[in-house]
């Protein structure tokens, strides 16, 4: 059997609208975690340490971007072990992230995004890349839930251990 031309016009497209995606990932990835470069050096830092050193809010903010990067990229097609590698380094990059001082020191070196892009482009090289289910995107969608709830819970702890440390000693 051969396709038809419709049917290999069709799947020209949507590997077409695939590719974009992609690359619109890929450029807002290298905009988070590689947009400059140190002077003389190979390191390389982008806008997510930058936000992350705003208390709280920057981290929380870098996660939900981190977020809807890993949701494209389940998107289009991975295996559930793929997913849970993805979310584990945007886990560990939203929780020790949010520690003050040692956090912004970790988001400079550890980039979750970079990470996630190159786990997807291993999977797809070594033929490993298998469709994505329903039931993993709302798993996923349920993990990052329950992540943002614990960022805003430890904000919450840190900003209240913090007044009450702070204003005794003001007054």
């Amino acid at each position: 059997m051969t396709d038809t031309p419709k049917e290999i016009e069709t799947s020209t497209s949507v590997a077409s609208k695939q590719i974009r995606e992609l690359e619109w990932i890929e450029k807002l990835t290298h905009f988070m975690d590689n947009l400059v470069r140190v002077p003389g050096t190979k390191f390389r830092f982008g806008v997510d340490p930058l936000l992350g050193l705003i208390p709280f809010a920057g981290e929380i903010v870098t996660f939900i971007i981190s977020a809807i990067i890993l949701l494209a990229l389940i998107r289009h097609g991975t295996s559930g072990k793929l997913v849970m590698l993805m979310l584990s380094n945007v886990t560990v990059d939203a929780l020790v992230g949010a520690i003050p001082f040692l956090g912004d020191i970790f988001d400079f070196t550890f980039k979750a995004n970079k990470r996630n892009i190159n786990l997807l482009k291993q999977y797809h090289h070594e033929g490993k890349h298998t469709g994505s289910g329903l039931k993993i995107i709302l798993g996923v969608l349920a993990s990052l839930l329950i992540i943002i709830f614990i960022l805003i819970f430890i904000s919450y702890q840190f900003l209240k251990w913090a007044s009450n440390y702070i204003q005794p000693k003001l007054f």
